[in-house]
């Protein structure tokens, strides 16, 4: 596939570092830029991985829909809403149990189960810099 169709096929939206108030990127809030964030797919098939679950989801509801009527979607997706909104202090990692068990993925062992270890984070910021930013304080 030439690398004008990939390009073309990609959508750019939100790929690059987010700039603040003065033009340039917030650091402090945001954390450093990485470089495989602006960078193209590197195969075919990432872009479906990257929406295997929310593809999965549409087809849980449209599923659910089918078969039990509108009302269950709707009152599993304020149960998903719910859920996420169950965070830590902003400068601590969330697990989202909450969500993983409402998904079922709490039975499942993946792989950022394994790899996934948040003191090698790259968001990690000044605490109360980081608190009152989500207070809006600042």
């Amino acid at each position: 596939m030439p690398l004008s169709q990939l390009k073309d096929s990609v959508p750019v939206t939100g790929m690059g570092p987010q700039v603040g108030a003065y033009g340039v990127q917030d650091t402090l809030r945001s954390g450093f830029s990485s470089v495989k964030n602006e960078l193209l797919p590197s195969h075919v098939l990432e872009l479906s991985e990257k929406n295997f679950q929310l593809n999965q989801d549409k087809m849980n509801f449209s599923t659910l829909r089918n078969i039990q009527g509108l009302h269950a979607p709707l009152k599993l997706q304020m149960e998903y809403r719910a859920a996420r909104q169950i965070q830590r202090l902003p400068f601590l990692q969330s697990s989202h149990l909450a969500l993983d068990t409402l998904k079922g993925n709490d039975e499942s062992i993946s792989f950022e189960d394994i790899l996934n270890d948040p003191a090698q984070s790259e968001m990690m910021g000044e605490p109360h810099i980081m608190v009152e930013y989500k207070l809006g304080m600042m």
